[in-house]
């Protein structure tokens, strides 16, 4: 008999192996039914169901007077679950009934039916339906039963261009949305999103959470039956700092205006919120939600002006700039207000002739008249004094070159001009460059935004806010999940007298330099306005301004921008002026109105002189309107 014992050392790797092997199997059971149990259920349940979507109602987003802007209107998508029960005579009738309310190809719907049928998968056969059409489709479920209408929430914009590129559009997902939010369940393929603008920047607060018929499938995807229909939660409203009539009246003016083509930007001094906020040309962003029949209609190959001229647009400022060269003047202790310089029309820089744009001269001009007359030599003259560095110096002081930090994407900084950047090239700085710098001319560069900036620091005494357009949030349950706030970015530091001087030089240029037509009765206007040497063709009207009533702090501050609009007197004063009127109209007709009660309740208290006998008091009827 042969003795087969198996050494000790042996047996008991073995039970080691044994006992491994059970404590991984035991830890991957725990993985699986206790840590990760909810993460598999879920994979488990996807497999066993499929989902066709109901898009929920974006977020509304209102004007600061709660006009929507922003809305959501019912959408009906036109859905066929199949049945094995259908014959081939059967689907090609039903196809042909369809085929025609939705003014579709019978060839192509025919198609989709039979492949949904083989696959035994529900499938989208029309999408965005009117309701008109919907109707027609109605009454088929009863005599084809596996249609079904389903309702869904399309995103649509009332005012169609209105604030088009603030608000921005929402468009499908391509394939770096889905790269980003594969792995997040409130989106699928199908599903759209803010492409631009606000929608954009506040996409997870205004998308709502999607509602959806579900269905169980077999382990082959095939339908079995329909499990529920689940409603949907509507995003969150947003309501923005805008002024819809200041709005209405910047939108009329430009697109009025000799080109059609700019930016207004309003601004409240006091913290920065977004008043008004044009750029043209614009687009109708309900172009984006269109269906496939409903853009028939539509040019080929037509594109649509996304650029925001108002963020992205730099453009020489000229005569605006003469405000920071202002500041860099009295600032730098070496050009004495009173002190006049004479204007014959021109300057002889020596190698060169440099114009005023007043051919004929101004004569002798100090600095209030030089900024109300907007004199060209004064400023080719002073500046030199000044120094090109210290015009520079003030220039970022005003924070070109920086962008303003507006919630809204792809701002553009504009371009400093001056000797640091040519040094910085190892380049040479010319006396033609100091003056051209001077008068906001030569590399200097500025966007609308900037601008609009610029105008409100002057007008609230140097503070540089964050511009911001949202006020609130506001949950669809009535619950608020965001307040705007204003957030200070920098300061400019200037001389008391300074601010003074540089105020009264800019309510000359209204009262009797080359803003006079923005004048509004019972407001006093403060402005400057420019007109931009252009290469590319005519010159680009400037006009920047901001207003107050009754000596309190300035509530508004406009920048206008007109595209080849050639002198900024005649083509942006006129928008600016409709701009702060609309802003400040409420403030002017309380204010008439209360003086118009005094005037008649003073007349009511006055001592009525004596009357021969009769009837007397001939003012009753304003003693029953004054009560």
């Amino acid at each position: 008999m042969i003795d087969r014992q198996i050494p000790q050392e042996r047996l008991e790797l073995l039970w080691v192996l044994a006992y491994g092997a059970a404590l991984v199997f035991t830890l991957r059971l725990v993985n699986l039914q206790v840590l990760n149990a909810s993460h598999y259920r879920e994979i488990a349940e996807k497999n066993r169901t499929q989902v066709i979507a109901q898009a929920a109602p974006r977020g509304r987003i209102f004007s600061s007077d709660e006009v929507a802007l922003a809305t959501s209107k019912p959408s009906f998508s036109l859905i066929y679950f199949p049945s094995q029960e259908r014959t081939g005579p059967e689907i090609d009738r039903m196809a042909r009934a369809i085929a025609r309310p939705l003014g579709a190809d019978y060839e192509d719907l025919r198609k989709a039916i039979y492949k949904s049928t083989s696959r035994e998968k529900p499938v989208r056969l029309a999408e965005n339906l009117p309701s008109n059409i919907m109707l027609s489709l109605s009454e088929l479920k009863a005599v084809y039963p596996g249609i079904d209408i389903i309702v869904e929430a399309r995103r649509y914009y009332p005012f169609g261009a209105y604030l088009s590129h603030l608000i921005g559009y929402i468009g499908k997902m391509d394939a770096r949305d889905w790269a980003s939010r594969s792995k997040d369940k409130d989106y699928s393929m199908d599903s759209r999103l803010g492409k631009a603008g606000l929608e954009k920047m506040y996409e997870r607060e205004l998308k709502g959470k999607d509602g959806g018929i579900y269905l169980e499938v077999d382990s082959r995807g095939k339908l079995n039956r329909v499990l529920e229909s689940r409603k949907w939660t509507p995003g969150a409203d947003i309501f923005l700092t805008i002024n819809s009539k200041a709005q209405a009246a910047a939108e009329e003016g430009l697109e009025k205006s000799i080109s059609g083509k700019g930016a207004v930007v309003a601004l409240d001094p006091r913290d920065g919120k977004v008043l008004a906020f044009v750029s043209m040309p614009d687009y109708d962003p309900n172009m984006f939600v269109l269906s496939g029949s409903e853009k028939e209609g539509l040019p080929a190959g037509k594109t649509l002006p996304e650029f925001n001229v108002a963020l992205q647009g730099s453009y020489p400022p000229g005569s605006i700039f003469k405000i920071i060269t202002a500041a860099a003047l009295l600032e730098s202790g070496r050009v004495p207000p009173q002190d006049t310089v004479r204007c014959p029309g021109y300057y002889d820089a020596g190698s060169r002739i440099f114009k005023c744009w007043d051919k004929k001269g101004h004569g002798p001009v100090d600095f209030i008249n030089g900024l109300a007359k907007s004199c060209d030599v004064y400023f080719y003259v002073t500046g030199q004094r000044a120094g090109a560095l210290t015009i520079e110096k003030y220039a970022r002081a005003f924070r070109l070159g920086k962008t303003s930090g507006i919630a809204l994407p792809d701002e553009k900084s504009g371009n400093v001009f001056g000797p640091g950047p040519r040094a910085a090239k190892k380049s040479y700085w010319f006396i033609g460059d100091t003056l051209n710098l001077a008068i906001g001319q030569g590399e200097t560069l500025m966007t609308p935004m900037q601008a609009a900036m610029m105008i409100t620091a002057v007008a609230n005494g140097g503070v540089f806010y964050r511009p911001y357009y949202v006020d609130r949030i506001v949950k669809s349950d009535g619950q608020l999940f965001y307040k705007g706030k204003s957030e200070t970015l920098s300061r400019v530091e200037l001389k008391d007298t300074t601010w003074t001087l540089i105020r009264d030089g800019l309510r000359s240029v209204v009262s009797e330099g080359t803003g006079q037509a923005a004048k509004i009765q019972g407001v006093e206007m403060f402005g400057k306005t420019g007109t931009a040497q252009n290469p590319q063709g005519k010159d680009h009207a400037w006009f920047v301004s901001y207003a107050t009533v009754n000596n309190e702090p300035s509530k508004v501050a406009v920048a206008v921008l007109v595209e080849h609009g050639e002198h900024g007197a005649s083509a942006a004063v006129p928008i600016a002026r409709a701009v702060i009127e609309a802003i400040l109209r409420p403030e002017l007709d309380a204010a008439k109105a209360a003086a118009a009660a005094q005037k008649s309740t003073a007349a009511v208290v006055s001592p009525v002189p004596a009357a021969p006998a009769g009837p007397r008091l001939p003012a009753m009827p304003a003693v029953k309107e004054a009560l």
